[in-house]
């Protein structure tokens, strides 16, 4: 039999831990979000859905994509116990300085399109954190508006190579003034890839009103409002486009950009050269020839190229090859920051995160892409220390196993 009495005032109180109630919505939201997963609902449902698509989606069938972000869940993690994991230091030198995170922020076209604080935000919240903010060549923020943005922060310019090279690097001549440090020229865009979900949503630069998007954009006012009452979107390279995505970048890459090339544009910047878009252990190796600082495993985000090789699974072989001779950095298909952790045990000097950053964006601005870095460093440092490691230094590869999901058949 169980004595039963009727609780006293006195041993109730302890229990009764109501919140104070909070009417900064963001703030809400933003601090409810506990994953990048989580930040990108949020800005599923407070984004049109083309310009949530245009973030979202990748090429084709968006195969490459899938298998990018599974090869991340595809890990296995081999801790080592009963190690002092009191502290974790989760930074260290990239291309020369220090950087707080073992990450940055990936340069992406269109950004203002995504929420009308832009590539602002994200320069303001990575010089925050102490990490690198990468401006696109089709950003909606002119390279003094970053540095403006981020004085004290450390600034890379993207590079694509388009038809007209004056224009290309008065560009990165503009970049350098600026005081940006580093160039990186993404090498896997001869022409666009095909972006279906941009073409079933007409997609136009700048967003066209049509009936389609205005009904879209009744349960979302909020964000026709900052488009609608901000300044007109603006691009690095343009002012103003009416066509397609595909057709605006079809009219500017360059199909016929070769090595040469490359080296050509090496000798005109002088700082920091990384070399973007690299997919094969044998380009690893000749954009190590050249003498760049850096390479970036990269297919895009799946952007390009659908069934493109996966960087992750790349990883290990171009570390072998080329790792003592230049840093290896990656993209694609990370989600948190036991994807980063993976990265780095295997051999990566450094990551970018694309669209890690901007759901946070577009969930809430500046403070959305400070809590997407939050979540990604508080992961990072978590996982570490379940590791059994005090530092990036001491990842290695024998903490992560990669499982076999997609392997090649024999050929013969």
């Amino acid at each position: 039999m169980v004595d039963r009495r009727i609780p006293k005032l006195h041993d109730l109180a302890p229990l009764m831990q109501f919140k104070k109630p909070t009417f900064d919505l963001k703030a809400k939201r933003l601090r409810e979000a506990l994953t990048i997963e989580d930040l990108r609902r949020i800005a599923k449902r407070r984004t049109p859905t083309a310009a949530f698509d245009y973030t979202d989606g990748s090429a084709e069938a968006e195969i490459s994509l899938r298998r990018a972000r599974q090869a991340f869940r595809d890990v296995q993690f081999n801790p080592a116990i009963l190690h002092d994991v009191a502290t974790v230091d989760t930074g260290w030198d990239v291309l020369g300085k220090r950087v707080e995170q073992p990450f940055g922020i990936a340069p992406t076209g269109f950004t203002r399109m995504m929420q009308t604080e832009g590539e602002k935000a994200g320069a303001a919240a990575a010089a925050a954190a102490g990490i690198p903010f990468s401006l696109s060549t089709m950003g909606t923020a002119s390279v003094e508006d970053v540095a403006e943005a981020a004085p004290g922060g450390r600034n890379w310019f993207q590079l694509y190579m388009w038809k007209d090279r004056d224009r290309s690097m008065a560009l990165v001549d503009r970049a350098a003034a600026a005081g940006f440090d580093t160039l990186l020229v993404t090498v896997d865009v001869p022409v666009a890839g095909a972006r279906l979900r941009d073409s079933r949503n007409g997609m136009t630069i700048p967003p066209s009103l049509t009936p389609k998007t205005i009904i879209d954009a009744l349960p979302r006012p909020w964000w026709w409002v900052d488009f609608l009452t901000t300044e007109p979107l603006a691009f690095a390279s343009l002012d103003r486009w009416s066509g397609t995505v595909a057709e605006l970048l079809n009219t500017m890459f360059d199909p016929t950009v070769t090595y040469d090339d490359l080296a050509w544009i090496k000798s005109q910047w002088p700082g920091k050269l990384v070399v973007k878009g690299v997919q094969t252990v044998d380009d690893a190796r000749r954009v190590t020839d050249l003498g760049v600082d850096a390479l970036i495993l990269s297919n895009h985000g799946g952007r390009q190229l659908d069934r493109a090789p996966i960087p992750f699974h790349l990883l290990p072989d171009v570390v072998r090859e080329v790792g003592g001779d230049t840093e290896v950095h990656l993209d694609t298909g990370i989600m948190s920051g036991a994807d980063i952790v993976a990265a780095v045990a295997l051999g990566a000097r450094f990551t970018l995160i694309g669209r890690a950053y901007l759901y946070g964006l577009m969930a809430g601005g500046r403070e959305g892409v400070d809590r997407a870095i939050e979540i990604l460093s508080v992961e990072i440092a978590r996982t570490m220390r379940l590791l059994g490691v005090n530092s990036l230094d001491e990842l290695e590869p024998r903490h992560v196993t990669q499982l076999e999901r997609l392997v090649p058949r024999a050929r013969g």
